[in-house]
């Protein structure tokens, strides 16, 4: 090993240990907040975005199916053609494109003007989330990268069940563009932070596509993959319709929504600590059970939505069961990998928003023919078909393991 190899090595590891390093893994986590907030945010916000742009609750569920779409078709090839850059600028210059295009989602004066906003951040979110976790565990060094990595996914995570509340009460106080306008403007100020607080780590090797693509020739692979968009069909049916559903169906008011939402999304943090527990033992054992949980928390919601305090019950149940399904899911699909595991989260995660996608078009088809009153009991209905194609997956595995 030379000189300066050693040298350059020692500095790394010098950057790694300090608290310099541990601050880029925090404002990478606090970026994954903002970004992937980004994405599920538009749930809150549906009732007054489209009540504002003068089109339906069904119409403007076709937001949430743009960006889930857009992940699912893009993420993967998107992540493999980019994930070798140098990630310090990489990152930059995603956050800059996160803010550039919520200020445009803020200043929409039309749907068709907010489907732009939408569409271009859906080509960066996957690109991040692909290689934020892989990112910090690199800067953390390897006696600190789990808990990097942790770190990261906390910030993932605390999206997904806390950014639809957080921003749908920000809804309330300001207007849905004021929302937009706060994550243009933390998206700036992440930009600025990782560009003056992050190391610059070594580029990473470029593997041809093709060979990444491999994984894609495995029949139980890719049955775990269908299996997971059915989970997230099923999750998004009734949850892109939640805060309509309070409105609507259990009469909350629209400036407690929020508070609703943000009770769920507390509650979902637990969720995801039990699926990381639950997940360890066997996956598909795991799925099995917290999918049927989910069908009797969503059925739930509605027969009990005439008293808000019976209500919370299923709404507790149904927000365990669908934040607990996301680490399962994504163990689940990446245990099932035989190589490129890398890959295989991506592509998770890209098939979770095909389900995401799916199920904004079912729930906005189910509204306009039955009312919404009726998303929690069809959501129920996909949940049980995911259950029961399980014993299906269960027996290719045994085969496949001969």
């Amino acid at each position: 090993m030379t000189t300066t190899a050693h040298s350059s090595r020692a500095s790394d590891a010098g950057i790694l240990a300090s608290g310099g390093g541990a601050l880029a893994v925090l404002l990478l986590a606090i970026s994954a907040f903002v970004i992937v907030t980004t994405e599920f945010v538009i749930v809150g916000l549906l009732p007054s975005l489209a009540r504002d742009l003068g089109v339906s609750i069904p119409t403007a569920g076709w937001l949430v199916t743009l960006f889930a779409f857009t992940v699912m078709l893009f993420g993967p090839i998107l992540t493999a053609l980019l994930s070798h850059l140098d990630r310090k600028r990489l990152f930059v210059t995603l956050l800059l494109i996160f803010a550039a295009s919520n200020a445009l989602a803020a200043l929409a004066p039309n749907i068709w003007v907010l489907a732009l906003g939408r569409f271009v951040p859906a080509l960066a979110l996957p690109v991040f989330w692909g290689t934020a976790s892989e990112t910090a565990a690199k800067i953390a060094g390897p006696a600190r990268s789990a808990n990097a990595v942790a770190n990261v996914y906390l910030g993932i995570a605390g999206a997904m069940v806390l950014g639809i509340p957080v921003g749908t009460l920000a809804g309330t106080v300001f207007g849905w563009r004021g929302t937009f306008w706060a994550l243009a403007l933390l998206s700036l100020v992440m930009a600025a932070l990782l560009a003056r607080v992050m190391p610059r780590i070594a580029k990473q090797t470029r593997v041809p596509l093709t060979h990444q693509l491999r994984i894609l020739r495995d029949p139980l692979f890719l049955a775990h993959i269908a299996l997971s968009v059915i989970i997230f069909t099923a999750s998004f049916t009734a949850y892109t319709y939640l805060a309509d559903l309070l409105e609507q169906v259990a009469g909350v008011s629209s400036a407690a929504v929020g508070w609703w939402l943000m009770g769920f999304g507390v509650v979902g943090l637990a969720g995801n600590w039990l699926g990381g527990y639950m997940v360890g033992q066997n996956p598909l054992r795991a799925t099995f059970i917290v999918a049927l949980v989910l069908a009797i928390g969503m059925a739930a919601t509605v027969p009990m939505a005439d008293n808000q305090a019976l209500l919370a019950v299923p709404l507790a149940v149904w927000g365990l069961a669908n934040t607990a399904l996301y680490p399962i899911c994504q163990v689940r699909v990446m245990r099932a990998a035989s190589h490129a595991q890398a890959l295989a989260g991506t592509l998770n995660v890209s098939m979770a928003n095909a389900g995401i996608g799916f199920g904004a078009i079912i729930g906005g088809a189910v509204i306009e023919r039955w009312g919404v009153a009726s998303v929690g009991y069809v959501a129920a209905g996909v949940a049980v078909v995911a259950a029961l194609a399980i014993p299906f997956i269960s027996r290719l595995a045994r085969k496949s393991a001969v």
